[in-house]
């Protein structure tokens, strides 16, 4: 990619998340769940799906799992689903032990995949003032991140570096000073809406567009409710590419709760044509991000 826009915008969607209770929101689980909400959002305009895989037992649908047999499956089946689906396929653990996302990785070969690209203190207070969940680091020192880079260069994957908060932005361009990451302009995802990170606010927009490398192709990911949706169309604006999906949202901009992610993407294939960008197919996708040509 050598221009920071295209008229060409691309569609993520965040198909399900890492820990939405299927049993209270519409978020798939199974393989076969995935493959229609894969075709539900390519049918409104994603060229590409953000996915999460979830134990497959009765009643474990809201946990994570990395068991390379169940990410095989799922990916499997949304690619059957929808041939030329850009995969774009979740890294993020906390701790030390982090081998089940590599196994992952080389057991799907995604085009792309996250690469949480700097360490976040995870955290969000209640109205009450008590912690709605315990404190916690979401740790990715640079030795972790190099760990990712390295499987991801094996099996052919473009990273996304995903960015939580304005140093980690500042961060990325130092894994290309120093070798860590070499292939190519990175790709930048501008994470904005986690409590204890970046804001969702238009306004810090062109901030971190000052801060990224030149040229190097963008989006921003944006959590919350109703009130992303003016942050989406400032993405769009300044040329990122668009991501939305029962992951970042449930709600439309009118406030009425999606009930799938096919009206999230549809909505947002209108952000995009209201700033005057059309909305890259999967092969216009593959193109502007240098990706190597569907198998499936």
């Amino acid at each position: 990619m050598t221009t920071t826009h295209s008229d060409k915008a691309i569609i993520t969607c965040a198909i399900t998340g890492v820990l939405t209770d299927p049993t209270q929101h519409h978020v798939p689980v199974t393989p076969e769940q995935l493959a229609r909400e894969a075709r539900r959002a390519v049918d409104a305009g994603a060229a590409v799906v953000h996915v999460h895989f979830r134990q497959q037992e009765a009643g474990k649908g809201h946990l994570p799992s990395w068991d390379p047999q169940v990410a095989r499956d799922c990916v499997q089946a949304m690619r059957e689903e929808c041939p030329g689906l850009i995969i774009n396929q979740t890294t993020g653990v906390v701790g030390p032990h982090y081998q089940g996302p590599l196994d992952c990785l080389r057991a799907t070969r995604p085009e792309m995949a996250a690469c949480n690209a700097g360490s976040l203190n995870y955290l969000k207070v209640r109205s009450n003032g008590t912690w709605a969940w315990p404190p916690m680091l979401f740790d990715n020192q640079p030795a972790k991140v190099k760990d990712f880079i390295d499987v991801m260069l094996a099996t052919n994957t473009l990273p996304e570096f995903e960015c939580f908060d304005v140093g980690i932005v500042r961060c990325v361009e130092m894994y290309v000073q120093t070798g860590m990451y070499t292939e190519r302009l990175p790709e930048y995802n501008f994470v904005m809406g986690v409590e204890s990170g970046m804001p969702a606010d238009p306004d810090l927009l062109p901030i971190l567009l000052k801060l990224k490398i030149k040229d190097a192709p963008w989006q921003a990911t944006v959590i919350g409710r109703q009130e992303i949706w003016p942050v989406h169309q400032r993405v769009a604006e300044l040329g990122g590419h668009l991501r939305t999906g029962l992951e970042d949202t449930f709600y439309l901009p009118d406030g009425s709760k999606a009930t799938s992610n096919g009206p999230l993407i549809a909505q947002l294939a209108q952000v995009a044509r209201d700033a005057g960008r059309s909305v890259a197919s999967p092969q216009e996708a593959r193109e502007l991000l240098g990706l190597h040509a569907a198998t499936a």
